[in-house]
């Protein structure tokens, strides 16, 4: 008994052991790319959905050609107004280079993303215009929610009719 319980937790700890790496990242796929030049350095631009569209999660990467060692900068995305900036800082599932993880764009249009690059080669600024966004898939947002509240509202009836006919009469 003894020894088909360690056998037992020796499975378990290496089917754990073997399964937690593995799952613990979902690759990041870019299916869609654009180059922009910022000063003396050229980056590839990379988005895992396309076409954009808004309120759709999705990841962006900024690959330098010469790679991101050495050098740092902000990127700016923009649609009309200026907005802030964030500094730019390796993406969280893909080390090697720059990038944003799970973000969505909250408006359809023609958006603006800007980069300013400091490096060995010196400063530089660089834009890519007219990133169309379209608009949000499926039905608005206000009827998601509704729609989505609908089995709540049925819960609370179901509790509210089991509460009121296991009531004591008084």
């Amino acid at each position: 008994m003894l020894r088909t319980a360690w056998g037992l937790l020796v499975v378990i700890g290496l089917l754990l052991g073997f399964a937690a790496p593995a799952s613990a990242y979902e690759p990041v796929n870019i299916v869609h790319t654009e180059k922009v030049t910022a000063g003396p350095y050229t980056v590839t631009v990379g988005f895992s959905t396309w076409p954009l569209k808004a309120m759709q999660s999705l990841d962006f990467t900024f690959a330098p050609d010469d790679g991101i060692a050495g050098k740092g900068g902000r990127v700016i995305m923009s649609l009309g107004k200026e907005r802030q900036g964030e500094p730019l800082a390796r993406h969280p599932r893909k080390r090697e280079v720059w990038g944003l993880d799970v973000r969505s764009l909250p408006e359809p249009g023609d958006w603006t993303v800007r980069f300013d690059i400091d490096g060995p080669k010196g400063t530089g600024t660089g834009e890519l215009r007219s990133l169309k966004v379209m608009e949000q898939p499926g039905p608005p947002i206000g009827l998601s929610w509704a729609i989505s509240t609908i089995p709540l509202f049925g819960l609370i009836a179901l509790i509210v009719i089991a509460w009121r006919r296991t009531r004591r009469p008084v």
